[in-house]
């Protein structure tokens, strides 16, 4: 094997050579490596089983042990000379490593530690299938780390389960999010301990197939990986006001970069917890809907009243009458009250929504009721999040308020609903 960095090869694998040493001496004392049962299977087919020791979580719990000796700090040394290898400790230092001194460059070293010492001795252990050294098995996955860490540019992903919803095919979201089907198995080949951390059934339902991927391409010395929890909630936010449909992604994401397992976080709180309601399937249309308003998501933290429009309605979807109704009204009057009020805002509402007379006089008397302090209606609550996907699309909500203000004086016809590119390349497509 060519190798790029020698002295690292020779440090990482006098470590990988002592740790198993002393993991196979814990075997031998009676410690015995975990296990699961891996289930596969699809609707219609039968289900079968695979064994699959946990040599990942054997190892891991017992790495803080195994950085403590000699071997460790001389890895982590000459690992510390590689500048390449700063974006996979990122993974693990977050804040911790930005500090100044000793304490900075101690959670690097750790951050090092846990990122790529740990991951290659596991691979290595997992290709042994247990502790009984193979030279070939420790130079396979050092050349996959080395090609890594040397690389030009790296592949990053993070992959969310999302419940609430199917799809027929790969639907993309722009900048790299997409909604597809799982495949089968394959977070359990990067971490074997996933099937403790999916949501309940996934796999086995209709609208509990599918995940919600992240995936960019970082250039050699970038040392920040994306927001993907950021990223993965405001997707589910935007499936939700497109779609009205009980999505949600998590409890928790796995990120890999080259294909090797990277970091798993938890997903945001309110993107993690299912709104009630029935599932529903995404289409092409819908997705490139949810795509444009994706474009248009950053905008409102500019617009701190949009902001808290948003952030009530989504509120609403998690609580019961009389907490869900007051969070529409809130969601309301600080979407379209401009400081006017919620019988403002409601008029405003019918006027923004309302493609005929007749309809906008049902769809006031909806949002007045609401206003008045009545329990939401269902036609009063998809209003709110209808108004809020018009909103959000139009991109100016002040603006949008004169509009319609004009609009009720017959100054100017009531505002049309902006569609984007993607949208309407969508529509043409789907026929």
């Amino acid at each position: 094997m060519k190798l790029r960095a020698p002295r690292l090869y020779e440090a990482l694998r006098r470590f990988c050579l002592g740790a198993f040493g002393r993991l196979s001496q814990d075997v031998d004392g009676g410690a015995e490596i975990p296990f699961a049962f891996e289930e596969h299977g699809g609707r219609g087919r039968p289900a079968f089983y695979e064994y699959r020791p946990l040599v990942r979580g054997f190892v891991e719990s017992r790495a803080s042990r195994l950085a403590s000796g000699e071997d460790a700090a001389i890895a982590l040394e000459e690992l510390a000379c590689e500048p390449a290898a700063a974006i996979f400790a990122r993974a693990h230092a977050g804040t911790e490593g930005a500090g100044a001194g000793s304490e900075g460059a101690e959670a690097g070293s750790e951050a090092l530690y846990r990122s790529v010492v740990v991951p290659l001795l596991v691979a290595t252990a997992e290709a042994c299938g247990g502790f009984d050294w193979d030279d070939a098995a420790f130079d396979r996955a050092y050349a996959e780390l080395e090609a890594s860490l040397f690389r030009s540019d790296h592949a990053y992903a993070a992959v969310a389960p999302l419940v609430g919803l199917s799809v027929g095919a790969a639907l993309e979201l722009g900048d790299g999010l997409r909604v597809r089907v799982a495949a089968t198995g394959e977070l359990a080949t990067l971490w074997p301990e996933a099937t403790g951390l999916l949501p309940q059934r996934f796999g086995r339902e209709p609208d509990r197939l599918c995940v919600l991927e992240l995936e960019r391409d970082l250039r050699r010395g970038e040392g920040e990986p994306p927001d993907a929890p950021g990223e993965i909630a405001d997707a589910v936010t935007a499936l939700r006001l497109v779609t009205a449909g009980p999505v949600a992604a998590g409890p928790v994401l796995f990120e890999r970069l080259d294909w090797r397992p990277y970091a798993v976080r938890p997903v945001l709180p309110i993107a993690a917890t299912q709104p009630d309601g029935e599932p529903i399937r995404l289409d092409v249309v819908r997705a490139a809907l949810a795509r444009d308003l994706l474009e248009r998501l950053p905008s409102v933290d500019d617009d701190p009243d949009l902001g808290e429009a948003l952030d009530r309605w989504e509120l609403s979807l998690f609580q019961t009458d009389p907490f869900h109704s007051e969070q529409l009204r809130e969601s309301l009057a600080a979407l379209l009250g401009g400081g006017d009020g919620l019988a403002t805002a409601a008029l405003r509402g019918a006027i923004l929504l309302g493609e005929s007379g007749r309809e906008r006089a049902s769809l006031l008397a909806e949002l007045r009721a609401l206003a008045a302090g009545e329990t939401a209606s269902a036609v009063a609550a998809d209003s709110v999040r209808r108004a809020l996907l018009e909103t959000v699309l139009h991109g100016e909500r002040a603006g949008l308020v004169t509009d319609l203000d004009e609009a009720l004086l017959g100054l100017r016809p009531r505002p049309g609903r902006p569609v984007g590119g993607a949208v309407v390349a969508a529509r043409a497509a789907a026929g």
